[in-house]
């Protein structure tokens, strides 16, 4: 198995203060920074950091960074390796479903709060009190992506695009029942590898089913091809997105024009404005790594926060920080965070759109608290 350490240095990577009798805090990032989910995996990973460049007056950060790649086995060896020497606080765990699946039993024996981006629904639906979820799952983002295209778009023949990863088979049955709900008739549905290398064939196998949209609910370069090759053929049927297509990393595969009237659900979108404190992340962000952020970022951003509330608040266990997790509320940047119960902390969800001048999308709808936790 290979296991890539990025950094294991403190005062390189965190710039924590090195302060004699300092309460130390490790949080180790255990991410996907190779293979098909390079990109959000590398927003998740930057967004940890970023949050832990501002730890509380008094608190040192040890933290160190794996790559986890794609294998469920790899980031079981990671969270083993990580946490085998008990004294880790809170793990930022993979975002990928089926490693963070993997991942669950070892944080229940460890007794070690995950804190994740996931979307997958399966996640916070093991009975596990140790998983803390800071993107809305699927619950709330495809309610939000099928209300969108049939109550404000008016579109009634889905045509369906979906990932044959954990992370798509969920997205699929979420979609699939909320337009059955909406009245919407899915005329089409097709499964896709994340290794696919053209997927005209899928789209020319869409659109003779007649469809009034395209819904798509891939990863970033699978959903970055498709709009390509949509545009290039002059496809007219509206495109509204899963999550990876709000990522400024994937609307830079494509050319302002390819991205016209293209749509996406999403967390948030810190590009897009909105508060000065958004504002105030994407300008910290953009001077850190030299790049966009995107909702995964802000997410896994907002998560770590509140960890780090907790312990300014005078949590010193994992197991004190899980119950503040659990039972705490956290004003974040993207939204406000309160547990349901299984751990699922984010309940709000917004569509973006393209103009087709510019890669920076507008928001055009919002969803506050969807399932009605945040009070």
């Amino acid at each position: 198995m290979r296991r890539t350490i990025l950094s294991l240095s403190v005062a390189a990577m965190l710039g924590a203060s090195g302060a004699v009798g300092a309460q130390t805090i490790d949080v180790p990032i255990l991410v996907p920074v190779t293979g098909f989910l390079s990109l959000e995996g590398t927003s998740q990973r930057n967004g940890a950091v970023l949050a832990l460049k501002e730890a509380p007056a008094g608190v040192k950060i040890a933290s160190a960074v794996t790559d986890t790649g794609t294998s469920p086995e790899a980031a079981v060896t990671a969270l083993e390796r990580a946490v085998g020497g008990g004294t880790a606080t809170a793990v930022v765990a993979s975002m990928l479903g089926t490693q963070l699946l993997a991942m669950l039993p070892l944080a229940a024996e460890y007794k070690v709060p995950l804190v994740t981006v996931s979307g997958t629904a399966a996640v916070t639906e093991q009975g596990n009190p140790w998983i803390f979820r800071f993107f809305p799952g699927d619950a709330v983002t495809k309610e939000a992506h099928a209300r969108y295209v049939v109550e404000e778009l008016g579109k009634k023949r889905p045509a369906l695009i979906y990932q044959t990863t954990a992370y798509g088979q969920s997205g699929k049955a979420h979609l699939t029942a909320q337009f059955k709900k909406l009245g919407a008739e899915v005329v089409y549905e097709e499964g896709v590898d994340t290794s696919a290398k053209d997927l005209l064939p899928v789209l020319t196998k869409a659109l003779a089913a007649n469809p009034d949209v395209l819904v798509l609910h891939l990863h970033s370069g699978p959903t970055a091809l498709f709009v390509r090759q949509a545009a290039a053929h002059g496809v007219a049927v509206p495109i509204v997105a899963g999550s990876a297509m709000h990522q400024p990393s994937t609307a830079a595969l494509l050319e302002p024009k390819e991205l016209r009237g293209v749509c996406a659900e999403t967390a948030a979108s810190p590009v897009s404005g909105g508060s000065p404190g958004i504002e105030a992340f994407t300008a910290g962000y953009r001077a850190a790594f030299g790049a966009e952020p995107d909702a995964f970022a802000l997410g896994q951003y907002d998560g770590v926060r509140m960890v780090l509330a907790a312990v300014r608040d005078g949590a010193r266990t994992a197991e004190e920080v899980r119950k503040a997790l659990s039972t705490g509320r956290h004003e974040g940047l993207a939204m406000t965070y309160a547990s349901d119960g299984k751990g699922n902390m984010a309940h709000s969800a917004v569509i973006v759109c393209y103009d087709g001048e510019s890669r920076v999308p507008r928001i055009v709808k919002r969803y506050e608290n969807v399932t009605g936790v945040v009070k």
